[in-house]
């Protein structure tokens, strides 16, 4: 049994045979690109935990979009930059009560291009050692999500530095 509690924009509450409740998300995707050693993320308030983020440029998938075009969209809107795009992996941040799904994209090859975040969106383009994102992270002193972490983690291996 399948019992819709709320249902908004971007999510639904269900509860599964009444004992389970589920976050219905729609999937998103967040994109790893890096310079050197200094990796791009954006700054932003997020209001569901009051307090700024540094986090990889991401954004939810558009109902008939693949998670490809959604990067690419997303890394135009909110960055303002085009580039080679590369599945890394995908993953659910938080399966115990949301089937969210995230793909985690590489961009290479980065150059201009025209874009504009949403209209909601209050952002700014942050490029950060990608060393002291993790050590700011892990001090609590710089807020980010987990997909986001997850690709500094990705770009600290490529860049052949220790966690």
């Amino acid at each position: 049994m399948r019992d819709v509690k709320y249902s908004g924009r971007i999510l639904r509450l269900v509860v599964l045979d009444d004992r389970w409740e589920i976050v219905e998300h729609q999937s998103a995707v967040a994109v790893v690109a890096l310079s050197g050693r200094s990796i791009l993320g954006v700054e932003q308030y997020r209001p569901a935990i009051g307090d700024q983020t540094w986090e990889l440029p991401a954004g939810l998938i558009d109902p008939g979009e693949d998670p490809s075009e959604a990067a690419a969209r997303e890394l135009a809107e909110e960055t303002q930059l085009k580039g080679e795009l590369s599945l890394i992996t995908q993953l659910y941040p938080s399966p115990g009560f949301c089937d969210e799904k995230v793909y985690l994209f590489r961009a290479q090859g980065l150059s201009p291009v025209e874009g504009r975040p949403e209209e909601e969106e209050d952002l700014s383009v942050s490029w950060r050692d990608a060393e002291s994102v993790w050590r700011d992270v892990r001090s609590g002193n710089l807020s980010t999500s987990g997909p986001s972490l997850l690709g500094v983690a990705f770009a600290l291996n490529l860049l052949g530095m220790p966690l």
